[in-house]
């Protein structure tokens, strides 16, 4: 099989395409043939290895995976022994352990993980998406945000992976979502739904003004920085008396207050969440939830660019380059 490989920290180049042995099932497992994977800031993390605290899950000097990618969506083609609930044939989206192996043309996912079928007529694209992003905004907007009808919700880079599904999501739970993104991403949070949409280079969201103790008046019960272009501490003064800032970009500042906050049912309070280290059950109930929230057509899967897999150093620049309005998407096969 082929493959995208890396087997050193670096720019995009590191990044090749080698011929691999094809993988085998074990008696618990499924061996899928990929068509679809993501790639987004995390992939990027994991190829050159910072922030410092991405060399904790994959390799403090070298990458431990050399093969990159969290998401799998294509057909199973073996299964293993024991295996009784999927057949050879049906069409299934997974999440791959510690979100690596997926830029493969076959991956072995265990068959108790979290993998679900694919919903009839849901292309593996769109599914190889909402397997991305809404796999971190569905636990931040029902987990920590207590969203309610009316909520004011601030997005912080709103035309990303993890972005457009937060923004879609607030939008249905009834909340008056402002939007900050780039340019190229304006037009497309309007499109999703927005009632206030700012263009990052032009404003500052999180400035306070001069003199005035707080801000021009506006606060706002969610602010959800999935860029990791803030902080708390610049945040703060943007909340209601009980509201919450969620990143999923962890400081040393963030995670201390997660963990002073943790059992905090008021008053403002700092959330980092890391998708990855939910248990299994929990991944697959919502890898389920995102999937059929995409059949239904309440959540749009946001293409950016899709890439084959010759191309994925191509992939890993544009993502780096961080003005995309959508999801990356690798295909397979």
């Amino acid at each position: 099989m082929r493959a995208a490989t890396s087997s050193a920290y670096g720019p995009p180049d590191v990044v090749r395409v080698a011929t691999l042995p094809d993988p085998a099932p074990g008696p618990r497992d499924l061996l899928v043939r990929n068509r679809a994977s993501t790639l987004a800031a995390a992939g990027v993390a994991a190829r050159t290895g910072t922030p410092w605290f991405a060399r904790l899950a994959f390799g403090l000097r070298r990458p431990r995976y050399p093969v990159l990618g969290g998401e799998v969506a294509g057909e199973v083609v073996a299964v293993g022994a024991d295996v009784a609930s999927i057949a050879v044939g049906d069409r299934v989206t997974a999440l791959t352990r510690m979100g690596v192996g997926a830029h493969a043309e076959l991956v072995v996912v265990p068959a108790d993980g979290a993998v679900v079928p694919t919903p009839h007529g849901l292309p593996d694209v769109d599914a190889a998406i909402l397997a991305a992003g809404p796999l971190t905004a569905l636990p931040f907007l029902t987990d920590h945000a207590r969203l309610r009808p009316g909520a004011r919700v601030l997005v912080i880079g709103a035309s990303g992976c993890v972005g457009t599904a937060a923004l879609q999501l607030a939008v249905a739970a009834g909340a008056h979502v402002t939007a900050v993104s780039g340019p190229r991403g304006l037009d497309l949070v309007r499109a999703l739904g927005a009632a206030e949409v700012v263009d990052r280079t032009l404003r500052d969201v999180t400035a306070q003004p001069a003199g005035a103790g707080a801000t021009d008046g506006t606060r706002y019960d969610v602010v959800l920085d999935v860029a990791g272009a803030a902080s708390y501490r610049r945040c703060r003064h943007l909340l209601s008396a009980d509201g919450v800032y969620l990143t999923t970009v962890p400081s040393a500042a963030i995670l201390w207050r997660t963990l002073r906050s943790a059992r905090r049912t008021h008053g403002r309070r700092g959330v980092v969440a890391f998708t990855g280290l939910r248990s299994t059950a929990l991944q697959r109930a919502t890898l389920r939830e995102a999937l059929a929230l995409g059949s239904s057509g309440a959540l749009r899967a946001v293409v950016d660019q899709e890439y084959p897999l010759d191309r994925i150093a191509d992939a890993h620049r544009h993502v780096e380059h961080g003005h995309k309005a959508g999801t990356v998407v690798v295909t397979l096969g």
